[in-house]
């Protein structure tokens, strides 16, 4: 039986779909002399708003925010895309935990997300009065721990470790509970992609097994253990072990360079996202759109940092996702 409840929805999904910056646009913006140029082209392209002030920050900002506000706008339930926002949250809970620990004012010393489930000054006075029982099930055993950590170690690495490893593991609990199989998808790329990750970072830096294992979260397409074992073997044993597995791609990435691999991060949650755009009838193509906005600010974020910075275009284009084709 068909589920026509997303039609209105996906039909508007595809309108806007059509201003998503395209290949052309993102050569427009790389052949700008300056990050000043770049804004000013994409004020052109309806970035930011009239009143938004001219700066990177503020323009991007405001395109995150539009994202979220055009969802709610197609009247859909919400609750499908809480997934997509665990990052933002999570990361709010670690500066909260950084601010509580290191600062006794009431100001924050660490960088927010806004528009969270729980908003910044809500999450900094769970953690200041380490309330943590206020927090979802989802974060609050973690939330006590990196605390407890941070405030008797010292040890940020860790506290992030702990933060990081909780929100990667609610996400893959939402896909095992999604009803709709886009956020399976999404929840199993992305903790597999983060433990390839960490085991490229925690090889290079001659990170232990015990660390790496304490940082990876178990999925059904990798075996941490297996990873976590040929990263402390060296790089080729981890190309060799992805060889094995779906992400074969991903090791060759890493054997042709970092920037290689770093797009086909990008690349691969992308290319999973890709067959939703042509669902009509079920929520897909409107988590694709808000994953291509995202990826859509992120390119431009390097681009325009990339120019405000004097990088050579060839440094920036080695950058840049190739996310449009």
């Amino acid at each position: 039986m068909i589920d026509t409840k997303y039609t209105y929805a996906v039909a508007r999904i595809r309108a806007l779909e059509t201003s998503l910056l395209n290949s052309a646009v993102i050569e427009q913006l790389m052949a700008c002399q300056t990050d000043v140029q770049c804004l000013q082209l994409l004020q052109e392209k309806g970035w930011g708003d009239a009143d938004t002030p001219e700066n990177a920050e503020a323009i991007l900002s405001r395109e995150q925010e539009k994202i979220w506000e055009t969802i709610r706008d197609l009247g859909v339930d919400m609750s499908v895309f809480d997934v997509l926002s665990y990052p933002n949250l999570f990361h709010n809970l670690k500066a909260a935990i950084k601010d509580a620990c290191t600062s006794e004012s009431g100001k924050h010393l660490n960088i927010y997300y806004e528009d969270t489930s729980i908003s910044p000054d809500e999450m900094l006075e769970i953690v200041r009065s380490k309330d943590f029982s206020r927090l979802p099930k989802i974060m609050s055993e973690a939330a006590k721990e990196a605390y407890e950590t941070l405030l008797h170690t010292r040890d940020g690495q860790l506290c992030d470790i702990i933060i990081d490893k909780a929100q990667l593991e609610a996400v893959y609990q939402a896909g095992k509970e999604a009803k709709d199989s886009i956020i399976k998808e999404y929840a199993e790329s992305t903790v597999a992609i983060a433990d390839i990750k960490i085991a490229v970072r925690a090889q290079k830096t001659a990170k232990s097994m015990e660390f790496m294992k304490r940082a990876m979260a178990e999925c059904e397409s990798l075996s941490v253990t297996q990873l976590a074992k040929a990263a402390v073997s060296g790089m080729d044993a981890i190309v060799e072990y992805l060889s094995q597995t779906e992400y074969a791609e991903g090791g060759r990435a890493i054997a042709e360079s970092a920037s290689a691999f770093e797009r086909w991060c990008d690349n691969r949650m992308m290319q999973t996202m890709q067959p939703q755009k042509y669902q009509s009838f079920s929520v897909g193509p409107l988590v694709a759109y808000v994953l291509a906005r995202e990826n859509e600010i992120k390119t431009v974020r390097i681009i325009v940092s990339g120019k405000r910075s004097g990088l050579s275009d060839d440094s920036i284009r080695e950058r840049v996702r190739e996310m449009y084709v």
